[in-house]
């Protein structure tokens, strides 16, 4: 019996999806749980498992394509029934919850790269899976193009960027080592950059930013962290510095709660937060994603480390569950860790403060003797919502939160 599956509600209102990549080709047999499809909504990357063991028998939707929620999305012949059979049955809508939780993609094995064709150029289509690596493929995705219709030019026919970049342009394999030149290319912008940039608009137009920067000696901050590290790691702990910026602050918006607070869309109230849900920016392979810590008052440093290995890990995979995306009351952008000292970050609405952090130095700094001496040091600049947050409020508000990173004792004696 051949049945239709349904593209279930993935939650969050969402009623349309991009399908990045199909992870079998029609003919292939699946079992249970298996992963069939990558799609990319305007929050995250998720995977389509199987519902049923069985063949595939039609790909609804080419790479690329934008499938609709609610609608057939592949069919397949289930295990036991007949291919001949002309009866179609739509299956039940699989609950939001295990659509979205994440499933690891399928390695390709040695049989399957054996068994790979290259589909010649002319051919609009092929269901046969490319030998690329994650990074051609996502250069593929960024230029809307079928990695199963290029032609690669490497051995067994693997695909590289130069092979993606040159069919892009007019349709054709590049040479062996051709690099591009000249021409244009126009892309659509979709899934979690389109959410991006129409938060990133309207934060800046409603929000009157201002930007207050600061330096910090982290010189004994990381002497400590260096000793616990080595400790932890035999526990499988990943300690990096973000745990204790993270906890830090939570130390100092128990004292500076307006840091922590909301305003409504017309500023005529202000609501505060018990709980400090402190979001990281995370440079993801599907765009900017802002996961939050929840509770970060509640919790150790080891909690810590623990929640953002995790977040983070699920971040760049672009697999984030939605529910740590919402709920955020103050964000920490680690853009030094790619680069730059100081920066003027756009707050994530409807938080009322972002600090981004600079990249560590090591830079001469005069000690109490008035000595010369080799410090740790880091850039933080700070944006805040000028309709609540003053210059002052935020300087003295910086003020304690540095004093517990630059005095780690200091912080553990304010832990509860």
């Amino acid at each position: 019996m051949s049945i239709d599956f349904i593209l279930p509600d993935i939650g969050e209102g969402i009623v349309e999806c991009e399908l990045v990549e199909w992870l079998v080709k029609e003919g292939d047999s699946i079992v249970e749980d298996q992963p069939i499809a990558d799609v990319m909504t305007d929050k995250a990357l998720v995977q389509i498992p199987a519902m049923h063991s069985g063949v595939i028998e039609k790909l609804y939707y080419n790479q690329g394509d934008i499938a609709k929620v609610h609608e057939p999305l592949f069919a397949m012949i289930t295990d036991g029934a007949s291919g001949a059979s002309n009866e179609k049955k739509e299956v039940q809508e699989k609950p939001a919850e295990a659509v979205s939780k994440p499933v690891e993609q399928v390695s390709v094995t040695k049989t399957d790269t054996a068994s790979v064709t290259i589909a010649p150029v002319s051919q609009k289509a092929s269901n046969g899976k490319a030998l690329a690596s994650p990074a051609v493929r996502r250069v593929a995705r960024e230029l809307d193009v079928n990695i199963h219709d290029v032609a690669g030019s490497g051995k067994k026919g693997r695909v590289y960027k130069d092979d993606v970049l040159a069919f892009s342009q007019d349709g054709v394999t590049a040479p062996a080592h051709g690099k591009p030149s000249g021409g244009t290319r126009t892309e659509a912008i979709r899934g979690v950059k389109a959410v991006m940039a129409k938060a990133m608009q309207e934060s800046v137009s409603t929000i009157p930013h201002f930007t207050y920067c600061e330096e910090i000696d982290l010189t004994e901050l990381i002497a400590l962290r260096k000793e616990l590290k080595e400790v932890y790691a035999k526990q499988d702990i990943k300690l990096t510095m973000m745990p204790f910026f993270m906890k830090a602050m939570s130390l100092a918006l128990s004292q500076f709660p307006l840091i922590n607070s909301q305003v409504n869309e017309d500023c005529s109230e202000l609501t505060y937060f018990d709980d400090h849900n402190i979001g990281m920016a995370v440079d993801s392979k599907v765009g900017l994603l802002v996961p939050n810590v929840k509770q970060v008052q509640l919790k150790s440093i080891i909690d810590l480390a623990n929640d953002i290995t995790k977040l983070t890990n699920d971040a760049r995979s672009g697999r984030v569950a939605s529910s740590d995306l919402k709920g955020g009351t103050v964000t920490i952008s680690n853009i030094g860790a790619i680069g730059g000292t100081v920066a003027t970050p756009i707050i994530n609405k409807p938080e009322t403060a972002i600090v981004a952090l600079g990249k560590l130095q090591t830079l001469p700094r005069f000690n109490d003797k008035g000595e010369v001496e080799a410090r740790s040091i880091m850039q933080v600049s700070w944006s805040g919502d000028h309709r609540v947050i003053d210059g002052g409020t935020i300087a003295r508000f910086c003020n304690l939160w540095k004093s517990f990173l630059e005095k780690p004792n200091n912080m553990l004696m304010h832990m509860s």
